[in-house]
């Protein structure tokens, strides 16, 4: 059974900058490709980053150039920095393992002068 706990989200103004940490526990973290998910109230969640177990990363063109998904494997720790913060990023950030259910319980981000 994987574990998922995020954490870091927080207020901010227009510009600013945070960084999502997201804790595993209880698989080959490793191995796993990760994700980072956001939801609006009354949307889907969306399709944010993701890293493969190579590092190797891609994001939705809505973030390209503005967030940074890292991995820490000795830690088990996934990471999202965002940058130039808008308040259309404004969301519940989720990390996943892919194809799998293992979601945390997600971390509010608000962006709001």
């Amino acid at each position: 059974q994987v574990q998922l706990v995020e954490s870091g989200g927080g207020l901010v103004q227009p510009g600013g900058t945070l960084r999502l940490s997201c804790a595993a526990s209880g698989g080959d973290f490793s191995s796993f490709t990760m994700n980072w998910y956001r939801q609006t109230p009354g949307n889907q969640r969306e399709f944010v980053a993701v890293i493969k177990d190579d590092y190797s990363a891609d994001y939705d063109d809505s973030v390209k150039g503005r967030f940074t998904v890292s991995r820490d494997n000795a830690n088990n720790i996934l990471y999202l920095q965002m940058n130039n913060l808008k308040p259309e990023d404004t969301a519940v950030y989720y990390c996943n393992v892919l194809w799998t259910n293992y979601w945390g319980q997600g971390t509010q981000v608000t962006v709001s002068s």
